[in-house]
């Protein structure tokens, strides 16, 4: 009833009201029940009945089937749909029936993969049964691990440590391996990009140590809704694997809202901030003690919102505000697993995250969630919404939009999200600088053959060339790993580098706080940064870039900072051109130069600019895969120079988010680089480059697709209801001048071969 309540003062309040663009009502969904297959063990049936499961929903009873007749499967069907049961009931079927086999389960990230372990060792109490089932991560102690893998039957771990710590000594996993029978993926849709690409090789490697050890195993898939699951699933196993989709779970009623915050400047376009809307918003769910989740696009936007909904809710004399807690990457391990357990208590009332609580993490029963910002997938905004309403009764979802041309699309294209096929997951596992570097860890770990292959025919080619780097040795028809150095601790399966700094307070005794990536580092940890971790806020006095150390200290200041990144672009090859359209376009190796210069210091709740200052650190180079369009006299002729930049500006602009809808790609994973004279083309150049180095194929299926995205970007700009230019199409006035809409659309319509009227 709370939740209803809340939803009819939105849809009643006159401050709220007028911005909603868009109010779909999911009916609730009765179950589609199925009995167990039988041949299951009593006691397995036994305890699930204990825990009120009594019978199956009918994708799992088909799951279990399939499992059981040797299939390999993808299990793709909603959160909280019940998908560990699809793989938990086999698997500890067949353990009880043979003691000797074993199972290996790959989880995305730790969290999830101590989750999972809970529920199963519950599980297993329950049956009475000696199945030995334990984590394998960084945190589980020594003293332990040998124990894991003489005696583990479930071994519950995480690419990373299937990648640094399985693989590279599997002779100590004999047992393991001599017995895998089933290797459960949880969470696939999770291995996109260039994660999944390095993930897809990890397998390959796992694929040739269980040859080497004569087992016979099946995979078990499962995943949030994504247009490509089957395919997926293949591309990351080697092996054809038949999809289960048809949800047979029951679904509660939910409202999905999109709101789109109001205009403030009509001739700028500026509407109000979508932070700041996205906090009134989930304060009136607080206010009706509603549990909420919120969910941010970045670290610093979900520090900012801990902080206003912490200080709103302070001011108003409602709950101990203390029940407000921000969870994000940087996080330590055991902060993110004392938030996860009050979650769940429901000690807490409002977690504001990143995509980190995406993924089926149990935190309990949440009735609200709200977004602040488009996440930039159909499939990532479906997963997020969600975590909300997981059990039957009425929940809502509302998408605050911000202002860039995405979010701007979506809320205004209702019928693109609802009725629109969610994204493809791309990867690319062959990416030479992905697969060289897992070719040196299957070295280490086993010799290669004349006649091996690890996913390409000339597998021959790359061992030569290493051999020329002195790394491997050919002898006896094998090539044997001759390096000194461990290969696997070089390579992040994550980012473009395994490094990362660690923030120390100094307030009083040092202790370490949080924890950043190398990529992120400049931008938030430079020195006079303001840093905030759990809407506390710490000044950054030194960074030791050497040492990989951040040094700060409380302060309490009306203030944060965000850095400005300026990127370079260089062509290193031509690969493919096109100079008979209405323009030219190109695509090649690039290398990309990044350098954070300057930062701003920005106010709290106002967000104006109060001050700057400059950076000092070094660059940081990435070899790529991009493409560019050359804006040439047929496109620019008539404006001057200024006229030249902003146009330049604007198309970036466009460019850079409505691209993602055709690339069904995350907007991360591209980047887009305007210049104004390009020195590869002595002319205005809009580059897009892949975000990882060597690239994942985005930037090239653009180079194929660029003329459907200009017009698709002619389209939005055309329709878009400002005056002058805003941030939903060309750009705000001050970033590309005051006739920043116009000229771009008559760019655009030049560069679609369409003279403007």
């Amino acid at each position: 009833m709370s939740v209803r309540l809340v939803l009819d003062d939105l849809r009643s309040s006159p401050d709220t009201r007028p911005n909603i663009c868009s109010w779909r009502v999911l009916p609730e969904k009765a179950a589609d029940y199925a009995p167990f297959p039988e041949g299951i063990d009593p006691s397995l049936l036994s305890a699930l009945g204990r825990r009120g499961i009594t019978q199956l929903y009918t994708h799992q009873a088909q799951a279990i089937d399939m499992i059981r007749r040797g299939h390999d499967i993808a299990v793709v069907t909603p959160t909280a749909s019940g998908k560990t049961i699809c793989y938990n009931v086999p698997v500890l079927d067949a353990i009880i029936k043979d003691d000797s086999v074993r199972a290996l389960y790959v989880f995305p990230t730790k969290a999830l993969s101590q989750d999972q372990v809970a529920e199963l060792m519950e599980v297993v109490a329950t049956a009475g049964k000696d199945i030995k089932t334990y984590t394998y991560d960084g945190d589980t102690p020594q003293s332990v691990r040998r124990t894991i893998r003489q005696a583990g039957h479930i071994v519950v771990t995480n690419p990373d440590m299937l990648h640094t710590a399985i693989l590279p000594h599997h002779t100590r996993w004999v047992k393991l391996f001599e017995n895998l029978k089933y290797i459960i993926l949880d969470e696939i849709h999770q291995y996109r990009g260039v994660f999944g690409s390095h993930f897809a090789n990890v397998l390959r490697r796992l694929e040739r140590i269980t040859r080497f050890y004569g087992s016979q195993h099946q995979y078990v898939c499962c995943s949030a809704t994504i247009a490509n699951p089957g395919e997926l699933a293949s591309m990351l196993t080697g092996r054809k694997t038949e999809v289960i989709d048809e949800n047979g779970a029951p679904r509660g009623k939910k409202h999905f809202i999109f709101y789109n915050p109001p205009v403030v400047n009509p001739q700028l376009g500026m509407r109000k901030s979508s932070l700041l809307e996205a906090e009134r918003i989930a304060e009136k769910f607080l206010r009706r003690d509603v549990q909420t989740i919120v969910f941010a696009n970045s670290r610093v936007r979900t520090e900012l919102l801990v902080t206003y909904l912490k200080s709103a809710l302070g001011k108003k004399d409602l709950k101990d505000h203390g029940e407000v807690r921000g969870y994000r990457g940087g996080y330590l391990p055991g902060h993110r697993r004392q938030i996860e357990k009050d979650l769940r208590a429901g000690k807490v009332r409002a977690v504001v995250s990143t995509q980190a609580l995406e993924l089926g993490i149990d935190v309990g029963q949440l009735e609200a969630c709200v977004m602040a910002g488009y996440p930039g997938t159909i499939a990532s905004t479906w997963q997020r919404a969600g975590r909300a309403g997981r059990r039957s009764g009425e929940s809502a979802v509302v998408l605050v939009a911000s202002s860039n041309p995405l979010d701007q699309y979506i809320v205004s294209h209702p019928d693109f999200f609802f009725s629109g096929s969610p994204e493809h997951a791309l990867i690319n596992p062959n990416n030479l600088h992905i697969l060289l570097n897992h070719i040196k860890c299957a070295a280490f770990e086993l010799p290669f053959d004349d006649d091996d292959k690890f996913g390409i025919e000339d597998t021959a080619y790359v061992l030569r060339a290493l051999e020329e780097e002195k790394v491997l040795h050919y002898s006896g028809g094998r090539w044997y790993w001759s390096a000194e150095d461990f290969p696997a601790e070089d390579i992040s399966l994550r980012s473009a580098s395994a490094e990362n700094f660690v923030v120390v307070d100094t307030t009083g005794e040092p202790k370490v706080i949080a924890e950043v990536d190398r990529v992120s580092a400049p931008m938030l940890i430079h020195e006079e940064a303001i840093y905030i971790h759990e809407s506390r806020q710490y000044h950054v006095d030194r960074l030791d870039y050497e040492e990989k150390k951040a040094y700060v200290h409380r302060v309490d200041v009306d203030y944060y900072t965000d850095a400005n990144l300026a990127v370079t672009m260089r062509v290193l090859d031509v690969l493919a051109e096109r100079t008979g359209l209405p323009f030219s376009k190109g695509y090649g190796e690039v290398l990309a130069t990044a350098m954070v210069t300057l930062f701003k210091k920005v106010k709290l709740w106002t967000h104006e600019n109060v001050g700057a200052g400059r950076v000092h650190l070094p660059e940081e180079q990435m070899h790529t895969s991009g493409c560019w369009m050359i804006f040439d006299e047929r496109v620019t002729r008539g404006f001057s120079h200024d006229q030249a930049q902003s146009v330049l500006a604007g198309t970036a602009n466009l460019l850079a988010n409505i691209a993602p809808v055709y690339l069904m790609s995350d907007p991360r994973d591209l980047r887009v680089v305007p210049q104004v004279k390009a020195p590869f083309t002595d002319l205005p150049t809009v580059y897009v480059y892949d975000a990882y180095p060597g690239g994942i194929g985005l930037s090239e299926k653009l180079y194929d697709i660029l003329e459907a995205v200009l017009e698709a970007c002619l389209s939005h700009v055309s329709s878009c209801s400002c005056e002058s230019g805003c941030p939903s199409c060309s750009g705000t006035v001050l970033e590309a001048g005051p006739q920043a809409k116009n000229l771009t659309r008559v760019a655009l319509q030049r560069l679609c071969g369409r003279e403007a009227p």
